[in-house]
């Protein structure tokens, strides 16, 4: 005799061949499109299509749902193939975006023990060190507090690690792909900090995940006090799991890694905590073999999302090259696009909004004449920063180490269109 669950198991089966039973019979007399069944990509539902929608009733709403994108969108994101999938980054796919808001589905990840499972309900911060008091927030705490939101990027100091040395990725989710942008929401942290009380002489904080690395970090007491925010909503809705849910800690313009996620603990000190994510990781190598420590900003980039690696263009005519930038040191301010490797430049037209702090799409026409081109972006923010060359961003750094260099990689990134136009990646400078 079957247990329960295979009897409901089997009546979800009944029900569910009576149902396309109903809809291809339903179909022999409206229109119907036979065998339009796709395999429905991530985050989509399957649904027949008709052969012509304004002939046939569209699927009902139902009474609870959540959502879920339309069947002919496949873009997702993609994980470099690391030896554990614990320790591993997934990546945007930047050449499908509209805009500049990422969906939070499609933000890029970055694990080091794989993605905690945290009830909120349990969840607390704790905030000690050089304060009147020590303090321990729930959840519930810590929303009762004023919130506030703000549309920012987030970007991996490890984005491009591969691209120091050679060209290596084909597409510019693999070059770029470790870059997002969100609508965030949460509480200012200088909130928090003010009301435990920071003592005088108090410098640097301290912020440590609740994820199986215990992710610590150490953060100027002066940049977490005046932008710095504890981040519980990301795009009108919870922040997802792998963002950090509940509380994650936002740092503007700071490398991705300094945002620390599964926020639990926060303690004020007078010194840098020289954890082991700032000494032996995230630091920048210089060509004599030491290393920049504390190198937190992100500082101006720029990439053509279209036409870009592995996109085939329709032949000789007008294709309008479109792209993102970005700066952790402001808004940008000017993106010029050249076809010719840098030898000529045009100003691309910026697409609104333009905040500091986000990306920015900007846009140019461009009449290709059927010959080979070296597609380039250069921006350049409101502090007056201009995006290096990769040539002059080696001849600071240098390529120590297996890949060169590892983290802040900002050069200005090639596409080369070939006379039958094919895209690929490559290395011009």
């Amino acid at each position: 005799m079957g247990t329960t669950n295979d009897l409901k198991g089997a009546s979800r089966a009944d029900r569910r061949r009576f149902m396309l039973g109903s809809v291809a019979a339903l179909g022999a007399g409206s229109g119907l499109a036979r065998g339009a069944f796709a395999a429905a990509p991530l985050g989509a539902v399957e649904h027949e299509v008709p052969a012509d929608a304004s002939k046939a009733q569209g699927y009902p709403l139902a009474d609870e749902s959540y959502g879920s994108r339309s069947q002919f969108e496949t873009e997702v994101r993609t994980r470099f193939k690391t030896s554990t999938p614990q320790s591993s980054w997934t990546m945007t796919p930047l050449e499908k975006s509209c805009g500049i808001i990422t969906p939070s589905g499609l933000h890029f990840e970055r694990s080091h023990g794989g993605t905690a499972v945290i009830d909120p309900a349990t969840h607390s911060l704790y905030v000690h060190g050089m304060i009147g008091q020590p303090k321990k927030y729930s959840m519930r705490d810590i929303r009762r507090f004023p919130s506030m939101s703000r549309i920012m990027f987030l970007e991996c100091s490890g984005n491009g690690l591969t691209e120091w040395s050679k060209p290596t990725m084909k597409t510019v989710q693999g070059t770029h792909g470790l870059t997002s942008t969100s609508d965030w929401t949460g509480v200012m942290l200088a909130t928090i900090l003010n009301e435990v009380g920071v003592r005088s002489g108090a410098k640097w904080l301290l912020a440590e995940g609740g994820d199986a690395a215990a992710m610590t970090r150490s953060i100027p007491l002066a940049k977490a006090m005046k932008d710095c925010f504890l981040a519980y909503g990301q795009n009108g809705e919870a922040i997802r799991p792998e963002q950090g849910y509940p509380l994650r800690l936002m740092v503007p313009g700071f490398e991705g890694n300094i945002n620390i996620k599964w926020l639990r603990r926060l303690e004020v000190s007078d010194q840098p905590f020289m954890t082991r994510e700032e000494t032996s990781k995230y630091t920048d190598l210089l060509p004599g073999g030491k290393a920049v420590q504390f190198s937190f900003e992100m500082e101006a980039k720029s990439v053509i999302t279209s036409p870009s690696g592995e996109m085939v263009l329709d032949g000789p005519g007008f294709h309008e090259i479109t792209g993102i930038a970005w700066s952790g040191r402001g808004a940008i301010k000017r993106v010029d696009v050249s076809a010719d490797g840098g030898k000529t430049w045009r100003q691309a037209s910026l697409q609104g909004p333009v905040l500091p702090i986000c990306h920015t799409r900007f846009r140019l026409p461009w009449n290709w004449d059927g010959k080979d081109a070296i597609l380039q972006s250069r921006c350049v923010d409101d502090t007056g920063y201009v995006q290096p060359t990769l040539g002059q961003l080696i001849a600071v750094r240098g390529l120590n180490g297996p890949l060169g260099s590892i983290y802040h990689l900002n050069a200005i990134q090639s596409w080369q269109v070939a006379a039958d136009g094919r895209v690929s990646n490559v290395h011009y400078y």
